[in-house]
This record gives C-alpha cells, sequence and structure tokens, in this order.
C-alpha cells in the first residue's frame, strides 16, 4: 500500500536516532517529504542518504541548538 503519505510532510525530530531514522524511511517509502534534526548532525547525515537512496524527498539537516 505505497503512497499512503504522498503529499504529506512529516517532521521528525532526533532523525539521527535508530527510531527516528527507521520513521524516516519508512514515511519516505510512503510517499513523504520529511524534515529531519537531530544535535548529531552526522547521523543526520546518514538518515538523509538513507533517505535518497529509497527515492525519497529530504529537505533538511541542521543540528538544533
Amino acid at each position: 500500500m505505497a503512497g499512503r503519505l504522498s503529499g504529506k510532510v512529516c517532521i521528525i525530530t532526533g532523525s539521527g536516532g535508530s527510531m527516528g531514522r527507521a520513521a524516516a524511511i519508512l514515511f519516505a517509502s510512503e510517499g513523504a517529504r520529511v524534515i529531519g534534526c537531530d544535535v548529531n548532525v552526522e547521523s543526520a547525515i546518514e538518515t538523509m542518504r538513507l533517505v535518497k537512496a529509497a527515492r525519497g524527498t529530504w529537505f533538511h539537516s541542521s543540528p538544533v541548538i
């Protein structure tokens, strides 16, 4: 049932962690545009790469300060 989130925007805090990363990839695979952030920039960037590899759309990856 792909595309359930098509046209939606999902904001995920803690996108570099395990649960945030899993949510970002799942939501992107369902067609959502993902806005993600994390205090650990390297982890957030890795999530961004995984989302894009899943043909998802990623908007942001700056740290939360």
